[in-house]
């Protein structure tokens, strides 16, 4: 595919999300690139869809953003059609090629394939509407999909203990679980993970305001805190580093909010 083209509209919808994403995560590129196999200069291509992803690159960025994988791929296969002339949808000629061609091109034929091109963009916009309506975060209904991922998580038991459970991977679709997950009254939200590889669990916080703080305690373990300090720390998810602990239902998190607001809570004893 011409690299002086636009994007189908399918891979452009794919680039823009997969954007978001790495928005959530709050990393750079480099940093991007330092925690998946695949070089800075790769994920400019794949996020401003001047390239297609590997389906396991996608994959990779979903698990770092602690999303559900399954709506990401399904949208990764409809770019992949696209982009690979599989889907039957003609590529967008060129002004010159449109202007040779149409003496001798049936105007019906435009119609069908105008008509293709408008259903497939239509469909990929309401499959993206109906996974956000759905909630598709972790642990929703939407979540219908889960596919395994290709690495180990970078620690384990005791090597776990106070260890960023995005950089060891322990957040990753299919390696973690929300045990309880709760909405303040100002709006924040916050999770209580646990993997189950890592044997660790984790806060998990989002929708911050500066000055927001957010503690995870274990019995027998140092509490683990995490602190919205600036604009760019209200913007995506904060995780408070990992505690290990064989019992992850006894954790107990607490908020502070910056107005001084207090609220705790603990995850259901309830599996």
């Amino acid at each position: 595919m011409s690299g002086d083209r636009p994007p189908p509209a399918e891979c452009a919808a794919l680039a823009a999300e997969l954007r978001a994403l790495r928005e959530r995560t709050g990393l750079s590129l480099v940093a991007l690139a330092g925690r998946t196999p695949y070089s800075k200069s790769s994920w400019e291509r794949y996020l401003n869809g001047k390239k297609l992803p590997p389906r396991q690159a996608v994959e990779a960025l979903c698990g770092l953003a602690d999303e559900p994988a399954g709506r990401l791929v399904a949208l990764w296969d409809l770019a992949e059609q696209r982009w690979s002339g599989r889907s039957g949808v003609p590529e967008r000629p060129s002004v010159e090629a449109a202007a040779e061609g149409s003496a001798r091109r049936p105007v019906r034929t435009y119609v069908v394939s105008g008509t293709a091109v408008v259903l497939a963009v239509t469909a990929v916009l309401l499959f993206l509407v109906a996974g956000r309506d759905a909630g598709g975060g972790a642990g929703s209904p939407a979540a219908v999909a889960s596919y395994p991922q290709s690495w180990a998580p970078g620690c384990a038991g005791a090597d776990c203990e106070g260890a960023d459970p995005q950089e060891m991977g322990c957040g990753a679709q299919g390696m973690a679980v929300t045990l309880e997950r709760r909405r303040l009254a100002g709006g924040q939200e916050i999770a209580v993970r646990y993997a189950e590889k890592c044997g660790a669990v984790w806060a998990k916080a989002s929708h911050l305001r500066i000055g927001d703080r957010v503690e995870l305690s274990v019995p027998g373990a140092d509490p683990k805190r995490v602190r919205a300090a600036g604009q760019r720390d209200t913007e995506v998810y904060l995780s408070t580093a990992m505690t290990v602990t064989a019992e992850p239902r006894a954790a107990r998190v607490c908020f502070e909010g910056a107005d001084g607001g207090r609220e705790c809570f603990a995850p259901s004893k309830e599996e």
